[in-house]
């Protein structure tokens, strides 16, 4: 098993033509913005993409990106664990862009909200809903109470349960035939 490594933004801009880019992050969150030759493969994707990043590391790196770092983080130990060394981009596209460089935004592109931003709107409307809800019914508070130590605790953990079943929902799956064509290019 290999150890991941990690880049800042301006050593994977020097390098960026070194790398074969993977962008964990949701369909979605890849439209809004994605590093200049990015493939997609959704974290939740990426035990089916193992024999394509495979065939890929052994014909140069690998440079695993997201919105912050944790999930590419998450995709190197996945990676790491079948023996496929991968760097993780430090901070991720939102580090690069803060940084100054540019990010492709395909022209066929539709408006997905970034993950963080679904799952404040999720969060917070909980919360509301909790809060509402318990004027008439008082039980109802506890939901509010458990979206706030839900958070607490995805705070503490670095880990988001909220965030991965948001995932889960239609307009965050990439279609069948476009992850398929991402791994069929990776093979090739």
């Amino acid at each position: 098993m290999t150890t991941p490594t990690a880049l800042i933004p301006a050593q994977a801009a020097a390098r960026l033509d070194d790398y074969t880019v993977i962008d964990v992050r949701t369909p979605g969150e890849y439209a809004s913005g994605h590093l200049p030759g990015a493939h997609n493969i959704p974290l939740d994707h990426l035990h089916t993409a193992l024999p394509a990043l495979k065939a890929a590391a052994a014909r140069g790196a690998l440079l695993m990106v997201c919105a912050s770092g944790n999930r590419s983080t998450t995709a190197c130990t996945q990676l790491a664990a079948a023996d496929i060394p991968a760097t993780t981009l430090t901070g991720g596209t939102t580090a690069w862009a803060g940084e100054g460089h540019t990010l492709h935004h395909p022209d066929n592109a539709t408006d997905v909200w970034p993950m963080e931003r679904q799952v404040r709107l999720a969060a917070g409307s909980l919360v509301v809903l909790g809060l509402a809800a318990g004027t008439r019914w008082r039980p109802a508070r506890w939901l509010s109470a458990a979206i706030g130590g839900g958070l607490i605790f995805s705070a503490a953990t670095n880990t988001c349960g909220m965030a991965a079943a948001l995932a889960k929902l239609p307009h965050n799956q990439p279609r069948t035939t476009d992850l398929d064509a991402t791994l069929q290019a990776l093979q090739d």
